[in-house]
Order: C-alpha cells, then structure tokens, then sequence
C-alpha cells in the first residue's frame, strides 16, 4: 500500500545528496519535470476556484492588493521565505532556486491558457486532478533530491531551531499563511480542504509510481 511509505525512494537517478550543482542530466530533467506537473496543479486548483493551496490562497490574497500576477507574487514569496533560511542556516540547492522559478512560472501559464468549468461538479473534478498532478510531480522532485523547495526548507529549519515536532511546526506554517491569505481575500473552499488532507496520499502515491515506473 503507498499510503505505508515511510522513506522517499533512491534511483538511478537520484542524486546522492541534495547540494549537488552537477547533477545528471537525467537527474535535472525529472526534478524540472516533477517542478512543472507541481506548478500545474497548483495552477489548476486556483483555476478550479474552489479553492487553493495555503500557499497560493495567500499569493491570491497579496494579488488583490497589488498589481502583480499570482505566480509572480508566488515567486517572490518563495524567495522572501529562502532569505528567511539564512538566519535557520539553511542552504540552497539547485530543487530550492527551480521550485521558486518553474512552480511560479506554471500558475500564471495554468491562470492564463486554461479555462474554468462552469459546472461545479466539473470544478470539484479539476482540484481533484490538481491535487494528484501535485502528488506526482512531488514523487518526481523528492526523488530527485536536489534541494529542499522554500517551504520545506523553512519548514526544516524553524523544527531544527525550536526542536517543536515537525508536524505542528508544519501546521503553524499552513494555518498562518492561509489565515493571512484569507483575510487579504484570497479563495478558501472545498479545493482548500481537498488539498489539505489529499496532498499526503498524493505524495505518498507519486512516489509509488515514480519509483515503480522510472528506474
């Protein structure tokens, strides 16, 4: 069963540690791989419009006060959260920088080319593709093991410093940002709640079949 996965795959393909600057070629091209589907079904939910991921709920909520995309605020957001490392004595590696570049870059080309269904069951539908894409480029990007992304990083770090359990330091995390995200305007809904308690399955299920299918 996938849901009983307890450890992230190791591949060919994987890179024997996460700061590596001269991975495989094979290597790059799944982590980009794994970034884009992530960065679609990010872009796929807030097309939906029942909602978003914690993250993007507060990207939309900070699009409405400025005049800026939501994937570019979604990138500049994730590089405020990596000039946070510094002070958690985080590094970056080539997965952090791409996360930040190829996710943001997918949400305004998913906003931009891909149109809403106008019927709610076909919404509901969309979030859940959404959530499975993310599931699956997650599979692609952890495998790859080239850099924490700049949440998992922040994540990681803020753990390390106040030694609090990953799983309530993670839950501090989501709940605050899609608290501000809301507040500022951004969606809340079904789609919110689908990403919230599907994206672990997700995950965990990419992994099987990105660590099945790709050897």
């Amino acid at each position: 069963m996938f849901l009983t996965i307890k450890k992230i795959p190791i591949k060919s393909w994987s890179s024997p540690k996460p700061l590596n600057f001269k991975p495989k070629i094979l290597t790059f091209f799944y982590l980009c791989l794994g970034l884009t589907f992530f960065g679609l079904g990010e872009g796929l939910l807030l097309v939906s419009l029942t909602g978003a991921s914690p993250w993007s709920v507060l990207a939309q909520g900070i699009s409405l006060h400025i005049n800026y995309s939501i994937g570019l605020i979604t990138f500049f957001i994730s590089l405020f959260v990596i000039f946070l490392w510094i002070f958690l004595n985080q590094k970056p590696g080539i997965g952090t920088i791409l996360n930040a570049v190829i996710i943001a870059f997918m949400i305004d080309v998913s906003l931009t080319y891909i149109s809403t269904p106008e019927n709610y069951f076909f919404k509901i539908i969309m979030a859940i593709i959404a959530v499975l894409i993310v599931g699956l480029g997650s599979g692609f990007y952890l495998i790859a093991n080239l850099g924490p992304g700049p949440r998992d990083g922040l994540m990681t770090g803020l753990q390390r410093k106040t030694n609090l359990p990953i799983a309530l330091v993670r839950a501090f995390l989501e709940i605050s940002v899609v608290t501000i995200g809301w507040y500022l305007g951004g969606k809340v809904g079904a789609g919110t709640l689908l990403f919230a308690f599907g994206v672990g399955p997700s995950v965990a299920l990419g992994l099987l079949i990105v660590g099945k299918l790709f050897k």
